[in-house]
């Protein structure tokens, strides 16, 4: 006696029905994936596997993706750590670089920018010198013409730190231009600086700027 079995034919599951749905469905997936592949180039980070030279640019990069991700799923995503906790993302380190700090580690800490200080020439670390200047008096120029809003200083805070990370000096107003990067990057990108804020700015990136003359005489 011959027994068959027969099995049900597989059922389609649709996420969507219209063309914006699809839309709306890609784009989380399209954070879901920017938050995963974060956490795990920090992962690599931390383990050395990657050069801070290729470290640097894929972060930035990720960054900024996340930011535009964002942008396009916020009334679908009020909270991205909600939007974590539902989908059951263990990602630690993503959320840290990309909710609180945003900027890579190289810019946060140091390191890796510019390769080993002993081994820059002078010529290099004029340079490196012109670039930082340069950047603090873009810094203090944009908040005395009243440029607050977090999408105008964010980057701008950024290059700074970036560009004084070039030159191997260990001066404690990094600390402090860390931090308002770490504010601004809680905030939305449309938002903008209290009068108050601004004067508090703009204080301490002049006394940071007068640190950093100092360290070179």
């Amino acid at each position: 006696m011959t027994t068959s079995s027969s099995s049900s034919p597989a059922i389609e599951i649709r996420l969507w029905k219209t063309n914006a749905e699809r839309e709306q469905v890609e784009n989380l997936a399209d954070l879901y994936a920017i938050i995963v592949t974060v956490d795990r180039l920090e992962k690599q980070y931390i383990r050395d596997s990657i050069p801070s030279s290729e470290y640097t640019p894929a972060c930035t990069k990720l960054i900024a993706q996340f930011k535009t991700a964002l942008n396009l799923v916020q009334d679908q995503v009020p909270s991205v750590e909600e939007f974590m906790k539902e989908y059951r993302l263990n990602c630690p380190l993503a959320a840290n670089r990309l909710l609180k700090v945003g900027v890579p580690a190289t810019v946060e800490h140091g390191g890796g920018l510019g390769g080993a200080g002993g081994g820059r020439d002078s010529g290099n670390s004029a340079k490196y010198v012109a670039e930082t200047v340069q950047h603090f008096i873009t810094v203090m120029d944009s908040v005395k013409l009243g440029l607050v809003a977090v999408d105008q200083l964010h980057p701008l805070l950024a290059d700074l730190l970036a560009a004084m990370n070039q030159i191997p000096q260990d001066l404690a107003c990094k600390a402090t231009l860390r931090d308002w990067l770490i504010t601004l990057n809680q905030m939305k990108a449309s938002d903008t600086l209290t009068d108050d804020q601004a004067r508090q700015l703009h204080f301490d990136v002049e006394r940071a700027h007068a640190e950093f003359y100092r360290s070179l005489q």
